[in-house]
């Protein structure tokens, strides 16, 4: 990295620490590398900074972009149908197409509500949750990420593997400051994939639990798929003890497939929580379930609201991204780049002599330095050289390929073979000269 080659970010970052906190609205942005950066515009499976550095994208803003940057599709519908009006604090047309649709794709989608964001629709998921079993905990895994509220906000950090402790009773720690210590006794949290220890867990305590809640996929801390017959398992298990299965679904939503990930395993869960990929970075999310559940809310036992959810820009722009998907089925070409950058992947790890390990399904791919052939939850992945990662991350990020920084790649419906081809070109070279720094 040159010492002007993100001079003018610098600059930018200096002044708005001035005004915003640390100087960006997220806190994941403060880890961009080598800080938070500033942008101008992005284009397909192209994004510039104020530096005029071009990058090749995988990151698609953390997930939303599946369709790119700036799909001139999804821009004129959020165009047109906001000449008409941004927000009428009552229902339009649109809406109401969008929520047909999402019926028609997603199996657990009988009913549903649309919301801000991802955090608050796992809440609202919970809500209906206790409110029709009675019951007032969740059961959730160590290193999903479900939003940054309160509840949630535990058992996804932690210092070692060896610091979670005993599998059946592990330790739980804050990710923040400020979290009341009464959330903590919201929820039961287990390490994931060993759907032994979730029975043992429900046979002790199913009294008090009115959910389980889990990505379909882990994708937030490494990306690993789940063990045969343990979705299946998790649906048998909720079934016979009376208490919601809960699909986070908002990394998965629209990546592993048109109907999600519950279409692409095969596993229906009582309800769903779809954002990112709905929207095209336009802020909505949905909470989508059962009828037998939703009910909840149609009753009004159960309340949600809020005065920008539906409004006209968000939801047009749902609309036009998922017709888009479904008319023009995007999906054997995204699984089939994902494999090619998987398997190129690997044979330049073989090839250079590094302890790459390249996991992930579809098109989502995560890389990690670590001495395992696989790993299957999050105490495996406390294990990965994260120094390592860093070096590989911020030599790709120089190189001109943003990937997201935990080691996630995210191939959109706009990528082709030769932007898969040129980011290999790119990781080599990196994992070349990082060998050749640590001999």
């Amino acid at each position: 990295m040159s010492d002007t080659q993100y001079i003018k970010s610098k600059e930018w970052l200096d002044r708005a620490s001035k005004v915003l906190a640390a100087g960006v609205s997220s806190e994941f942005r403060k880890y961009n590398h080598p800080h938070a950066l500033f942008y101008t515009h992005g284009k397909g499976v192209h994004l510039y900074d104020v530096d005029g550095n071009e990058y090749l994208d995988f990151t698609l803003s953390q997930g939303p972009l599946i369709l790119g940057h700036s799909n001139r599709e999804v821009l004129d519908a959020v165009h047109d149908y906001s000449e008409d009006g941004q927000l009428f604090a009552g229902q339009h047309q649109q809406e109401v197409e969008l929520a047909e649709l999402l019926n028609q794709i997603i199996p657990s989608a009988e009913m549903m509500r649309f919301c801000l964001d991802g955090s608050e629709a796992v809440h609202t998921a919970f809500r209906v949750a206790r409110s029709k079993t009675g019951k007032t905990k969740f059961l959730r895994f160590e290193g999903h990420y479900h939003g940054w509220l309160d509840n949630v906000s535990w058992g996804i950090s932690a210092p070692s593997a060896e610091a979670l402790g005993d599998r059946l009773h592990p330790n739980v720690y804050a990710w923040s400051q400020g979290l009341p210590e009464m959330s903590r006794e919201e929820f039961l949290v287990l390490p994931w994939n060993d759907l032994e220890l979730v029975q043992k867990t429900l046979e002790e305590n199913h009294q008090e639990i009115a959910a389980i809640i889990t990505e379909p996929m882990m994708c937030n801390s490494g990306c690993i798929p789940p063990k045969e017959g343990f979705l299946e398992g998790l649906r048998s298990l909720c079934d016979e003890y009376g208490i919601a299965l809960i699909f986070d679904e908002v990394i998965t939503g629209f990546r592993l497939g048109l109907s999600g990930a519950q279409g692409y395993f095969k596993v229906t869960p009582d309800m769903s929580i779809f954002a990112k990929a709905i929207g095209s970075g336009y802020p909505i999310s949905a909470i989508v379930g059962k009828k037998i559940w939703m009910d909840e809310i149609v009753t009004a036992r159960v309340i949600h609201a809020g005065t920008l959810n539906s409004c006209n820009p968000t939801v047009a722009a749902a609309l036009a991204t998922v017709s888009i998907l479904k008319r023009d089925d995007p999906y054997p070409k995204m699984f089939a780049l994902g494999e090619r950058l998987r398997s190129g992947l690997r044979k330049q790890a073989a090839e250079v002599g590094v302890n790459l390990l390249v996991q992930g399904l579809g098109p989502v791919i995560h890389t990690g330095f670590i001495d395992q052939e696989e790993v299957n939850d999050f105490r495996d992945v406390q294990l990965f050289d994260k120094g390592k990662l860093k070096q590989f991350i911020g030599g790709l990020h120089d190189s001109g390929l943003r990937v997201i920084g935990r080691g996630l790649w995210y191939i959109s419906a706009v990528h082709t073979e030769e932007d898969i081809d040129k980011a290999l070109r790119i990781s080599k070279r990196i994992l070349q000269t990082m060998t050749q720094k640590n001999e």
